[in-house]
């Protein structure tokens, strides 16, 4: 699947008021913590013997894709627009000097290919050291990391600088038992100007519906 940039048109779009409010005047980011029900989730991964943080970066990718407010950015030209899909920028941990780097990869509609492609790509460049372990990042990505040392309560990041990046930035630790429910923290920092509370919500809510139907899909 090739991307596609489709610019906005600043005329019609409905949420030009919204947009020019909170990216030009009040300058308003928010970040929404969640702890995710991954019962069913955990359990079929397990019975199927795979990685939980390529399977859970599908599932984050899949509805962030879903979701149109999610997926705008700017281009190299300052032009507003949206992207027909975000592939997954990601974080990889180094246990010898414990750094990170990020790395990206290809997006795949489809579980299997995802979740091969995850682990090629996790397997190729776990020894390159850095900040990016991968060159050549595309334009259309959104960035996921993984906190797994703590279940945390709560995630609010802040930068000192000006920052024209609006894809959401989202996270998640380490997942726990609470009454017999296996529960994941889950963070998502996000630009208020492209995404309201309501929309956020949504993507919370399908990641919620993703995981309790995982049986189904990591069958296909």
């Amino acid at each position: 699947m090739e991307p596609v940039f489709s610019p906005v048109d600043l005329e019609t779009w409905p949420r030009k008021p919204y947009f020019d409010y909170f990216y030009y005047g009040v300058k308003t980011k928010y970040n929404i913590n969640y702890n995710l029900d991954i019962t069913t989730l955990i359990k079929e991964v397990r019975e199927r013997e795979l990685k939980f943080y390529p399977v859970m970066l599908y599932v984050i990718m899949k509805m962030v894709n879903r979701h149109e407010a999610f997926r705008y950015s700017f281009d190299d030209k300052g032009i507003l627009g949206h992207w027909n899909y975000v592939v997954p920028s990601y974080t990889i941990f180094h246990e010898d000097d414990k750094t990170f780097s990020d790395l990206w990869s290809e997006y795949h509609e489809g579980f299997a290919d995802f979740y091969k492609t995850i682990i090629h790509d996790m397997e190729t460049y776990k020894n390159v050291k850095g900040l990016k372990a991968r060159s050549g990042r595309p334009q259309n990505f959104c960035p996921v990391s993984a906190l797994p040392w703590l279940s945390f309560a709560g995630f609010n990041q802040d930068t000192y600088t000006e920052s024209s990046l609006l894809f959401p930035i989202i996270r998640f630790g380490k997942y726990y038992t609470e009454h017999e429910k296996v529960m994941l923290p889950l963070t998502i920092f996000v630009h208020h100007a492209v995404a309201d509370g309501y929309h956020t919500c949504q993507l919370i809510n399908d990641m919620q519906e993703m995981s309790n139907k995982a049986g189904a899909w990591l069958a296909e």
